[in-house]
C-alpha cells in the first residue's frame, strides 16, 4: 500500500483510453459526400469541378488522415459485459458526470479547416454550386470531422436550390421541412409538398418516392389516388429498368429493410408484443438471430459431412442466397452444389449407377443453380454453353429453373438461336409447377398475343410469389383499363409494392442497418428517416423505436439517477416519434397502434387524450386481437380512465386477454388479484362501482303453462335435455359480449319463465301474484296427489283379496307335491 496514491490517477488514465480509441478511416473519405449525385451542379460534360478552391478542398479531403471514433458496440460475452458494467460502475463512482457525447469531443481536422474555409469562399464570392453542395453535406451528415450543424445546412441547400436548382437540395429542403430534424427548421408539410414536387419534375426518385406516398396517404394534402398512381408509375418504371438492367434474369432484389424492435422481441418486449407473441412466437428467438443461424450452419455442415445430401443442398443455397448475418459468398454456393451433383452424375455427365436413392430432385436443383451462377456470371465467369449444359442435366428430372432458365436462353437468344416457341414451352412446364418467373414470363407472352385473360390469370398466380415483375404488370393493366375496368387504387397498390422492392434505387437500408447494429443510433436514423418519408412501414416503426422513450414503466434510471444515459438531441423528438407511429399503424402494424394509444393516454409528445387512446386500444383488441390491447382496457375500466369505473367489465377484458394469448399469464393472474381485492373492498364498503359478479348458468326461457307442466312431469331427464337445447340456440343466436350494451335487452330479468306474460303492470305487484298464485297451485297439487294416493291405496287393498280367494281355489296347471297325479306327472305325465 505504499504507492496507493496512484490509484488517483486510474481516472486519467481511463479517459486517456478513451480518447485515443480511434481508428484510421480506410475507406474514401468522399464516400460519404453526394452520394447519388456525383455532379450537383447538372454539368453532364465533365464530372470534375472547374473551380480551383473546389479542386483544392476536394484534394484535401481525399488526402486527410481522418480518424473517426470507434461507436461502442453492444457487449457480448462474460468478459465483455463485466468490462462494460465495470466501466459504468467507475464512471458514476469516481467520475461522477454522465458520459461525453462523441459529438461534442470531436474536433475539426485542422487540414479540414482549410478546405472548409476553400470551399466557403468559393460558394459565397463565386457562387460554386459543387462548393455550395459540399458545405451542406458536410454541415448536415458531420462528414469529415465537420460539425453537425442543421440550421447551416438548410441556409447552403437553401442557396444551391435557389442559385442551380438542384434538384438534391430541392428533396433536402422538402425533407427538412417535412421532418424539422435537428431543429434546422420549423416544420411546414406546405412547403415541403412544394420542394418535394420541384425536386420530382425534375426526376428525383426519392421525391418522388416521397410525394407518392403523400398522395396516397393524405399526409399535408388531401388523398389523391391519381396522384399517387403517378408518382408510384415514376418509381415503378425506374424500378423494372433497375431490374431488368442487370445479369440474365434480372437483378436480385434483395431486402435490407427490417424492423429493429423485432430483433429485442418487439416494441414492448418478449411476449408481450404482438410481434413475438401468439402466433408471432413460434419464430426465432430475436435476440439470438446469429447465434441461431451460427447454430444451424454448424449443424448442417456436420450433417454436411456424415454424407447427408439435403444438408449439403441447403449449405449451398444459403450461402448463394445469402440472408441476414451472412452475406453471399458464390464459391462457397458452388462448392456445395457441386457435391451434390457429383453423387448422382460422373465428371462426364453421366449417371452414378450407386448413387443414393431419392437424391434426384436434389441433384437436379443443384445443376439449375450451378448453370444459374454461369449464367449470370456470378463466382465465375460468365458462360452460356456450360450453363446449358447444367440446365439439360437438371431438365432430365423436370426441375422447373432449369425449365425457366432454358426457356430464358432461348427467349433472348443466349448462347442459342432465338425461339419463342421453343421457350414459351418450357415456361409452359415450368409454369405448370407454379415457379413464379416462368409464370410472369408465360403471362408476358400471352399478353402480346393479345389474351388478356391467361396472362391475367398467370400474373396472379406468380404475384402470389411476391414476384416484382408480376406486380408491375398488374399496375399496369389495372392502370391503363386492358381486359377490365380501370381501377386506381388497385394500380397503386401494385406500384407501390414495385417501387419499394427496388430499396436500391432510393434507400439507404444497409447503411442504416449496419449503423443501428453497431450502436450508432445518430448515424442510423437520418437514412431511416428518409426511408420512412418515402413510406416504408419498417423504417416509421424504427424511427418511432428510435425516438421512443417509453421503455418501461419503472425504468432503472429512476432508482439509480447515475445510470441514465444523456440522450442525444437529434433522438429527443415525442412528437416526430408518435407521427411515425401513426403513420406505421395505418401500414397494419399493431404494435405501432398500442404505442400510438400509451402517447395519447401519457400525454407524450401531444395533450393527454384518454378517449383517443380507448379508440387505438379498441381498434387493435376487437380487430386485430392484441392480448396487450385487451389488458389495457381491462386498466382503463379498472381505473375509470376514458370509461366509467366498472370492476366487472375489467374482469371481462383481462380474461380476454389471457385467451388471446397464454404468454399473458402471469400478468392478468396478478391484474386479478389486485382486482378482485378492490372489488371486495368496494362492495365491504358498499362502493358504487359496479363489483365483480359471477357469471350463473344462464336459465332456459319458458312460458309459465311450461313451467307447470315440467313441474307436475317432474321429469328430471327431460328438464336437463330441454337446458342443453336452448343453451345451444342461444349460443348461435347470441351477440357479442361487447357490443351488447349498444342494443335494447329482451329481457329485464334473470329468470326466462314469464318471458311471454306480456303484463304492463309494477313488478311488486306482478311479484306478489306470482307467490299467491304459486301458493294456490301447490296446494291443489297436493289435494290432488292425496286423493290420487287415496284411491290408489283402496284399489291395492281390493286386488290383493281377490287374488287370495283365488288362488285358493285354483291349484295351478301342474300337479302340485303330495296330489295323486304328481308322481305320474313326473314320469313322463298322464298316459305316458
Amino acid at each position: 500500500m505504499k504507492y496507493i496514491w496512484l490509484w488517483r490517477f486510474l481516472p486519467l488514465v481511463l479517459l486517456f483510453q478513451h480518447t485515443f480509441a480511434l481508428q484510421p478511416n480506410d475507406q474514401n473519405p468522399l464516400s460519404d459526400v453526394a452520394q447519388g449525385s456525383p455532379n450537383p451542379s447538372g454539368d453532364t460534360s465533365s464530372d470534375a469541378p472547374t473551380n480551383e478552391r473546389v479542386r483544392y478542398a476536394l484534394n484535401v479531403l481525399r488526402e486527410a488522415k481522418i480518424p473517426v471514433v470507434t461507436p461502442p458496440g453492444k457487449p457480448s460475452g462474460v468478459l465483455g459485459n463485466t468490462w462494460h458494467y465495470a466501466q459504468e460502475a467507475f464512471r458514476i463512482l469516481f467520475m461522477n458526470g454522465p458520459p461525453s457525447s462523441g459529438a461534442a469531443r470531436r474536433k475539426m481536422n485542422p487540414s479540414i479547416t482549410k478546405a472548409v474555409d476553400a470551399l466557403r469562399i468559393a460558394a459565397l464570392e463565386d457562387h460554386d454550386p459543387d462548393a455550395m453542395f459540399l458545405l451542406a453535406e458536410m454541415n448536415f451528415y458531420g462528414n469529415f470531422s465537420h460539425p453537425q450543424d442543421f440550421q447551416q445546412a438548410f441556409r447552403w441547400y437553401e442557396s444551391l436550390a435557389s442559385w442551380d436548382g438542384n434538384s438534391t437540395a430541392q428533396y433536402m429542403l422538402g425533407f427538412m421541412y417535412a421532418t424539422g430534424i435537428g431543429g434546422g427548421v420549423e416544420r411546414d408539410q406546405a412547403k415541403a409538398l412544394l420542394y418535394h414536387t420541384f425536386a420530382a419534375e425534375a426526376g428525383n426518385t426519392k421525391s418522388e418516392m416521397t410525394l407518392a406516398y403523400r398522395h396516397h396517404a393524405g399526409i399535408g394534402t388531401p388523398r389523391n389516388c391519381d396522384e399517387a398512381t403517378y408518382y408510384y408509375k415514376q418509381v415503378a418504371d425506374k424500378a423494372i429498368e433497375y431490374y431488368r438492367s442487370g445479369p440474365p434474369g434480372g437483378h436480385s432484389m434483395v431486402r435490407e429493410s427490417y424492423r429493429w424492435a423485432d430483433e429485442e422481441g418487439g416494441v414492448y418486449g418478449e411476449g408481450a408484443s404482438v410481434s413475438s407473441s401468439g402466433p408471432n412466437a413460434l419464430r426465432d428467438g430475436s435476440g439470438s438471430t446469429e447465434a441461431s443461424l451460427e447454430d444451424v450452419l454448424e449443424y448442417l455442415d456436420l450433417m454436411s459431412r456424415k454424407g447427408e445430401v439435403k444438408a449439403t443442398f441447403s449449405l449451398g443455397k444459403m450461402h448463394y442466397e445469402g440472408t441476414k448475418g451472412l452475406p453471399k459468398n458464390y464459391k462457397k454456393a458452388l462448392k456445395y452444389f457441386k457435391l451434390v451433383t457429383k453423387r448422382y452424375w460422373n465428371k462426364d455427365h453421366s449417371l452414378n449407377p450407386n448413387h443414393p436413392a431419392g437424391i434426384e430432385k436434389l441433384a437436379s436443383k443443384a445443376a439449375g443453380h450451378i448453370g444459374l451462377m454461369y449464367l449470370r456470371g456470378e463466382g465465375v465467369e460468365q458462360n452460356f454453353e456450360t450453363a446449358y449444359t447444367w440446365f439439360k442435366l437438371g431438365l432430365a428430372n423436370g426441375d422447373a429453373l432449369c425449365q425457366h432458365q432454358i426457356g430464358l436462353m432461348f427467349l433472348h437468344g443466349y448462347g442459342v438461336q432465338k425461339d419463342a416457341y421453343k421457350a414459351s414451352s418450357y415456361f409452359k412446364a415450368a409454369a405448370d409447377q407454379d415457379y413464379p418467373a416462368a409464370e410472369t414470363r408465360l403471362g408476358a407472352l400471352f399478353l402480346d398475343q393479345g389474351d388478356v385473360a391467361t396472362a391475367t390469370k398467370y400474373f396472379e398466380l406468380a404475384a402470389r410469389w411476391g414476384w416484382m415483375e408480376a406486380f408491375y404488370y398488374l399496375a399496369e393493366l389495372a392502370n391503363n383499363g386492358v381486359g377490365r375496368q380501370r381501377h386506381c387504387g388497385l394500380a397503386a397498390s401494385y406500384y407501390k409494392m414495385v417501387a419499394e422492392k427496388a430499396e436500391a434505387i432510393h434507400s439507404s437500408f444497409t447503411e442504416a442497418n449496419a449503423a443501428y447494429e453497431s450502436g450508432d443510433k445518430e448515424r442510423a436514423f437520418i437514412p431511416t428517416l428518409m426511408a420512412a418519408e418515402q413510406g416504408y412501414e419498417n423504417a416509421q416503426a424504427n424511427v418511432a423505436f428510435v425516438l421512443d422513450e417509453q421503455r418501461s414503466l419503472l425504468p432503472l434510471e429512476k432508482v439509480l439517477p447515475g445510470l441514465r444515459k444523456p440522450r442525444p438531441a437529434l433522438l429527443r423528438n415525442a412528437a416526430l416519434a408518435l407521427i411515425h407511429w401513426t403513420r406505421s399503424a395505418k401500414q397494419a402494424n399493431i404494435d405501432s397502434l398500442l404505442k400510438m394509444g400509451d402517447y395519447y393516454l401519457s400525454g407524450n409528445g401531444i395533450g393527454i387524450d384518454s378517449e383517443k387512446a380507448s379508440t387505438c386500444y379498441h381498434t387493435a383488441a376487437e380487430a386485430h386481437f392484441s392480448a396487450q390491447a385487451y389488458w389495457n382496457l381491462g386498466w382503463m375500466h379498472e381505473n375509470g380512465v376514458a370509461v366509467e369505473q366498472d370492476f366487472h367489465m375489467a374482469k371481462r377484458y383481462y380474461d380476454l386477454a389471457l385467451e388471446t394469448s397464454g404468454e399473458a399469464y402471469l400478468p392478468v393472474k396478478l391484474s386479478l388479484l389486485k382486482l378482485r381485492a378492490r372489488s371486495s373492498w368496494n362492495r365491504f364498503t358498499n362502493g358504487k362501482v359496479n363489483s365483480i359478479r359471477e357469471d350463473d348458468e344462464p336459465k332456459p326461457r319458458r312460458t309459465f303453462s311450461e313451467w307447470i307442466a315440467a313441474f307436475i312431469e317432474n321429469d328430471e331427464e327431460e328438464e336437463a335435455n330441454y337446458r342443453a337445447q336452448l343453451h345451444k340456440q342461444g349460443e348461435e343466436d347470441d351477440d357479442d359480449i361487447l357490443s351488447s350494451s349498444e342494443h335494447h335487452r329482451l329481457d329485464d330479468h334473470d329468470d326466462g319463465y314469464y318471458d311471454e306474460l306480456d303484463l304492463d303492470i309494477e313488478d311488486s305487484i306482478l311479484e306478489g301474484l306470482i307467490i299467491l298464485s304459486l301458493a294456490a297451485t301447490l296446494m291443489v297439487l297436493v289435494y290432488l296427489r292425496q286423493q290420487r294416493n287415496n284411491r290408489q291405496r283402496q284399489n291395492d287393498n281390493q286386488g290383493a283379496n281377490a287374488a287370495g280367494q283365488a288362488n285358493a281355489n285354483n291349484r295351478g296347471f301342474f300337479p302340485r307335491p303330495g296330489d295323486p297325479e304328481f308322481a305320474q306327472w313326473v314320469a313322463g305325465g298322464v298316459g305316458h
